[in-house]
């Protein structure tokens, strides 16, 4: 399986990602298992989204979000590793929505997520799971993930 030809065949072209400006790493690795530090829908050095989920911004807006934190974390993966078929598999998914009181359709905003990540990787995409709501995340941005993926032995 070649990861990065499927996503040229989708037209999805992976970003060169930034240095963290913060106190962290993108990506830590223990192991064979990397973990990836949240990740938000920024497309060419903005955010694809700003907003809440139940307020700014519908369902669908939110699955498009979370599939762009995927995109971006599998531009980090590439960066770090050099190339995605290193990966055996994906282990499990955290996902965080900025979303009102009463909006209760994190999950669906997250198979934006999951679903892509399935449609890249087939079976080695499917994950153990985690949708989130929370009532803001940094910079405004809608949806934020982090992955935790197995590389090939």
């Amino acid at each position: 399986m070649n990861i990065e030809k499927k996503l040229e065949e989708k037209g999805i072209k992976l970003a060169t990602p930034g240095a963290p400006k913060f106190s962290y790493v993108s990506i830590k690795q223990y192991g064979d298992l990397l973990y990836t530090s949240g990740h938000d829908c920024q497309k060419d050095g903005e955010l694809l989204y700003t907003g809440t989920l139940g307020k700014e911004l519908s369902v669908e807006e939110g699955k498009e979000a979370a599939k762009q934190c995927i995109i971006n974390i599998l531009s980090t993966l590439k960066a770090y590793l050099g190339d995605l078929d290193k990966i055996d598999e994906c282990i499990k998914l955290l996902g965080f929505v900025q979303s009102t009181d009463d909006f209760k359709n994190q999950p669906q905003v997250m198979n934006g997520a999951s679903d892509f990540l399935i449609e890249i990787l087939g079976e080695k995409g499917k994950h153990a799971r985690s949708a989130i709501g929370t009532n803001t995340l940094p910079f405004n941005t809608p949806v934020e993930i982090e992955l935790i993926v197995k590389l090939k032995s």
